[in-house]
């Protein structure tokens, strides 16, 4: 018999009912506060990622500027174009239009357009605008595109191992474009489109954008009227000497700031040759920063100015040479092997007698001629603030013998950057001052704030009458070994250099020199440095002053006529000679026939007949000048 309720078990029910629905509604509040406010924010973006599409908007790249204020590379936008299959209402149409308008294959570009179970496909990158236009135009279903940044170089193929390139998405691969592609970059901004479950753009909404902050803008020392001078040379050095490469640097003596700088070959910075990775790689090197040479007599600069800051020369010593010396028990030979006989300090350095400089060089001894070394710094990077920088070879003290500083003292047995012994002669020939070599000049961010300046370091290193001595000993010098160099009514100071390249086992590889040449303006106070070096000249000739200190005259004549720099003399005139016919000849007899017109001469090799002459007969030269007789 069932149990009737009573109102007691009914007030129990109740409360048991209650108590379940205080219960859920508990759990709900419970799992609202969790959805809500401690989910709330990832669940919302979630909701929001379903129904809004966001694009990322490429901040620009900082801006390279020369000294003056020369735009060199900018950004520009470009545009990447995307294909949503689903949304194609007509895939024969769509890809046949859009195939045309941006270059592609009809067949691949339709099959694209026909994929319906991917979301989007990338169908090209780097769009320029006007063509980005046309699409808009052409109203295509299922086609989109998005904004990116491209960048374009000024000039070209000026500067290629200097400015360096950056990749399609905006990163820096070479040069100072990678040095210093965290101030380039900038900070990303962003564009929201509202969109259905499939992505598609829902008609009339929305769009948010979220702006970027630009890259920093940098500033440099180079000067790209002073660098297509500079690369014109180069490049015409390159092809007429038939070189392997062609390395050249101006500088300014006084603050070691570089003015110009570059290698050849070289490629157009916006074609890069991206499938040819060897020679993108090659060509990208700063070479004057990169690359070790055995200086050869461009080096007798250092060593003479040590020699008089150290007191064991002056201008009245007399040096001996009869076209070699004995030293460790090896013969070693002077550039002149009949000997330049008795000379003057000034005279041997005129001559660039290697005698005279073994001789300095042992004067010194070890201990101070590496003691000066260091300070031109010589074995140690200049910090100059480049890629790849090398430290150059210095032998370790210790295992110097006395034959090896006899080399040193004429620049063999020695390596060095381009860069380390162009900021070494600046520091001899500005009044004594070694100072870091610069390429920047400052660094601002969007609101035209300074965010890095460069750091230099600044040490004495000369006093300023030896620095007084050696840029008289320079101008000497360059009318006579440099002469090739002379700009008629200026006071140029030069030495050039020809050293022999070594092989991968260090053994002297045949027939393989680097020509180099330094020059200097104003002599007495020199503020423009001009340096080259042709590796591995095949025309013929190999001697500096044949191969390289023609270019220097190049170079210096542009500088004039560029800042219109008057004469220091617009009295002195050159006195100019033909050079004689003397190939097949003897050379007892052309030796007599140059010192009849005030040639000087230089001989390659051990015979008694001419068999080359350089440059040839009928050809102008200076009285003075230093011709090549190959016997």
């Amino acid at each position: 018999m069932q149990r009737p309720y009573t109102l007691h078990s009914l007030q129990k029910r109740i409360k048991s009912v209650l108590l379940v629905v205080i219960l859920i509604f508990c759990s709900l509040g419970v799992r609202l506060f969790v959805v809500q406010i401690i989910n709330g924010k990832n669940l919302q973006q979630r909701a929001t990622d379903q129904w809004t599409r966001d694009l990322a908007l490429t901040a620009p790249r900082g801006s390279f500027f020369d000294s003056t204020g020369d735009t060199l590379a900018v950004s520009y936008t470009t545009y990447d174009v995307y294909v949503r299959g689903r949304e194609v209402k007509s895939p024969t149409h769509t890809a046949t239009v859009i195939s045309e308008l941006l270059g592609l294959d009809l067949q691949s570009t339709l099959e694209k357009v026909s994929r319906k179970n991917v979301s989007e496909v990338l169908l090209k990158m780097q769009v320029e605008a006007e063509i980005a236009e046309k699409i808009y135009d052409a109203k295509l279903d299922g086609i989109y595109l998005t904004e990116n940044v491209g960048r374009y170089y000024v000039y070209g193929n000026l500067l290629t191992q200097l400015l360096g390139f950056s990749s399609v998405d905006n990163v820096g691969q070479a040069g100072m474009e990678a040095y210093l592609n965290d101030y380039l970059v900038g900070e990303d901004g962003y564009s929201y489109v509202q969109s259905d479950l499939q992505g598609k753009e829902i008609g009339g909404s929305i769009r948010y954008y979220v702006g970027g902050i630009a890259g920093d803008d940098v500033t440099l020392t180079v000067n790209s009227k002073l660098q297509i001078i500079l690369e014109n040379i180069l490049e015409k050095a390159y092809t007429d000497q038939k070189a392997k490469a062609v390395t050249g640097i101006v500088m300014n003596a006084k603050t070691s700031e570089v003015l110009a700088i570059s290698s050849k070959p070289s490629f157009d910075l916006n074609d890069p040759p991206r499938k040819d990775l060897a020679t993108l790689f090659e060509q990208s090197k700063m070479k004057a920063v990169t690359d070790t040479y055995e200086p050869g007599s461009t080096f007798k600069i250092l060593t003479i100015a040590a020699a008089l800051e150290a007191g064991v020369t002056t201008l009245d010593d007399h040096f001996y040479c009869p076209g070699y010396r004995i030293v460790d028990g090896q013969r070693i030979k002077c550039w002149k092997t009949i000997g330049h006989g008795d000379q003057t300090l000034a005279e041997a350095f005129a001559n660039s007698c290697n005698c005279c400089f073994m001789d300095l060089a042992q004067r010194l001894g070890v201990d101070r001629f590496y003691a000066y070394m260091e300070k031109f710094g010589l074995g140690q990077k200049t910090g100059i603030t480049i890629n790849g920088e090398s430290s150059g070879i210095l032998m370790p003290k210790a295992n110097v013998k006395t034959v090896d500083l006899a080399r040193m003292g004429f620049g063999h047995a020695i390596a060095v950057t381009p860069i380390q012994l162009l900021s070494a002669v600046a520091g001899i020939v500005n009044g004594g001052v070694w100072q870091t070599p610069t390429v920047i000049q400052n660094i601002t961010d969007a609101s035209g704030k300074d965010v890095y300046n460069e750091k230099t370091e600044t040490k004495r290193v000369l006093s300023e009458e030896t620095s007084k001595i050696v840029n008289q000993l320079l101008q000497k010098a360059e009318n006579k070994t440099a002469d090739y160099s002379f700009v008629e009514g200026y006071n140029i100071g030069g030495k050039t250099g020809t050293a022999q390249k070594y092989d991968e086992n260090g053994h002297i590889a045949q027939g393989k020199y680097i020509s180099s040449f330094i020059g200097t303006y104003p002599a007495d106070e020199p503020e423009y440095l001009f340096m080259i070096l042709v590796d591995e000249p095949s025309a013929g000739a190999y001697y500096g002053s044949l191969v390289a200190a023609p270019y220097g005259k190049e170079f210096f004549s542009e500088l004039f006529e560029f800042y219109d720099i008057p004469k220091d003399d617009p009295s002195f005139v050159q006195e100019e000679v033909i050079m004689p016919q003397l190939t097949g000849y003897s050379l007892a007899y052309a030796v007599s026939e140059l010192k009849k017109l005030g040639i000087e001469y230089e001989i390659d090799g051990e015979g008694g007949t001419i068999k080359q002459q350089l440059p040839p007969a009928g050809t102008k030269i200076y009285k003075g000048s230093v011709v090549l007789l190959i016997t």
